[in-house]
């Protein structure tokens, strides 16, 4: 029992030093109320002093929309920033992105098995269940990504 309590204790050391993800980012367009910045999403073992040589490694660049800056008389197209959200944003677009369908994808496995009895009906419905969530959150995307946005440092 003391080695799941030093687990956990540890566990939640952990959580509480880092909360916030942030990323270096080079501004690429600025809007009204939105700045476009290029951030380089690199896997965890980019920083590795041999990816260059190694196939394991890789790195995309991606754009990200930074919504709701107030000021932009600051900032002008080519300025490095820092792009940080919160460990709470993180945990929630896990989950909605991840979390909930596989659980919606077990559940409705589940009980169209025990009301059917039938394996390949139970997992077809399943299956289906997925794009019917993915659209949901397609259709609610706006008020998604206020909840779950990105801010400059």
């Amino acid at each position: 029992m003391c080695y799941f309590s030093r687990l956990f204790t540890s566990f939640s050391y952990l959580c509480r030093v880092q909360t916030k993800i942030s990323h270096p980012g080079v501004v690429e367009s600025i809007e009204e109320g939105c700045v476009k910045v290029r951030i380089l999403q690199t896997s965890a073992c980019g920083a590795c002093k041999v990816s260059a040589y190694c196939n394991a490694s890789e790195s995309k660049e991606k754009i990200v929309d930074v919504l709701n800056v107030t000021d932009t008389s600051h900032l002008k197209v080519g300025d490095q920033v820092v792009v940080c959200a919160s460990r709470h944003v993180a945990n929630r677009a896990l989950l909605l992105g991840f979390g909930v369908p596989l659980v919606l994808l077990v559940l409705v496995l589940l009980i169209t098995l025990r009301i059917t009895k039938e394996e390949g009906v139970a997992a077809v419905a399943a299956l289906l269940a997925l794009p019917l969530y993915y659209s949901l959150l397609f259709l609610f995307r706006k008020r998604i990504q206020q909840e779950l946005s990105f801010y400059l440092e």
